[in-house]
């Protein structure tokens, strides 16, 4: 498996690809991972064609176990970010 791409090795794709500079490849990506993040956190959901789906699910309060000890506790209802990967990325990781 390839090491992930890093976000100095992402913003300089992202430059080739816009034919721009870092700079504005960087302000670009800020701002994309910005409005995901806003969306998100407010309870909205961002779709990224060909790429997935961002979104909040709630989930309800809960027993669960320390594997260390073998204790059980009741654990607070939390929210938790979920991606939904789109078909078109799954299909085209299974073409190569």
């Amino acid at each position: 498996m390839a090491k992930p791409l890093t976000k100095t090795q992402l913003v300089a794709a992202l430059a080739e690809e816009l034919d721009t500079d870092k700079k504005n490849a960087t302000a670009a990506l800020d701002a994309v991972c910005n409005i995901i993040t806003r969306e998100v956190a407010g309870g909205g959901a961002v779709t990224l064609p060909g790429v997935g789906k961002f979104y909040l699910k709630e989930r309800p309060a809960r027993m669960v176990r320390n594997p260390a000890t073998g204790e059980q506790f009741q654990k607070e209802a939390d929210k938790v970010v979920k991606v939904t990967i789109a078909k078109a990325l799954k299909d085209s990781a299974n073409d190569e």
